[in-house]
């Protein structure tokens, strides 16, 4: 429901444009066996090869893109399937932003077995949203066999792993406070996050934990005690009412170098 007006430009509108040219191998998928941990699960990845000029999306993919679904049928001894997203990139196209990975994706999955010490089959299907001038969307097969008794450590997922967000922890995150508020368009929000400086620009994803909350595209700058400040308005996407769980606010700064993952408001 959250994702109706990108899924419409970017299928419906520019269908006709696809059907009308050659894209070709738009995207290659594989999954990649990775190893066991210590503590019986077993990281894998999805590993995409996007063809030059080609793009896909983040799990929150702005107002111009489409977020994987990934349906793991098929699977046998997988109770679980955690996915772990590396740092994304920004774009800019029709004056909308989107959020997601250009040419090539390795997304490490954090699978748990339903009987320790055996080995896993993933399997399933992924439906994804590819951009380029045109918008395709692809649904890929994958599927592999994780062995118990795997250990080498795989270094394009380990990569991928070192790409991850720091926590709040991580990157000195002192407090987050989220104020509450309304104008014409339903909901704002604004926080304000002490988190040391980057060197380069900052910008900033803010999710909830509700589905059917859209937020909009927060404006992020810097006040001047240094604290990073992010105001964006929030609405339902079926027109109801709703209320705001701090706790379910999920706010990613993204900037050159590590960016930061903060689940949470203080207040």
């Amino acid at each position: 429901m959250k994702y109706v007006l990108a899924a419409l430009l970017c299928v419906l509108s520019l269908s006709s444009a696809a059907r009308a040219q050659d894209t070709g191998p738009i995207v290659r998928a594989e999954l990649r066996p990775g190893w066991r941990q210590a503590d019986g699960s077993h990281m894998a990845a999805l590993h995409l090869t996007l063809a030059p000029g080609w793009k896909t999306y983040w799990r929150s993919p702005g107002d111009a893109g489409i977020p994987p679904e990934f349906h793991w049928q098929g699977s046998e001894n997988v109770a679980a399937v955690g996915v772990i997203w590396p740092t994304p990139k920004v774009f800019y196209q029709s004056g909308m932003r989107s959020i997601g990975y250009v040419g090539e994706m390795v997304l490490p999955l954090r699978v748990t077995g339903r009987t320790a010490g055996q080995s896993m089959r993933l399997q399933g299907t992924i439906d994804l949203g590819v951009c380029s001038d045109i918008c395709v969307p692809q649904s890929v097969d994958v599927g592999v066999v994780l062995p118990s008794e795997a250990t080498n450590r795989d270094p394009l997922i380990a990569g991928a792993l070192a790409d991850v967000p720091f926590s709040r922890s991580e990157a000195g995150v002192k407090s987050v406070r989220c104020t509450v508020g309304v104008d014409s368009r339903g909901m704002t929000l604004r926080t304000d996050i002490d988190l040391p400086t980057g060197k380069s620009t900052e910008t900033t994803v803010i999710e909830t934990a509700n589905p059917l909350v859209w937020v909009a595209e927060p404006k992020t700058h810097r006040a001047e005690n240094g604290h990073l400040i992010s105001e964006t308005s929030l609405s339902h996407v079926e027109g109801s009412a709703f209320a705001l769980d701090r706790s379910g606010v999920r706010i990613t700064v993204l900037r050159k170098g590590h960016s930061v993952d903060i689940l949470g408001c203080d207040n």
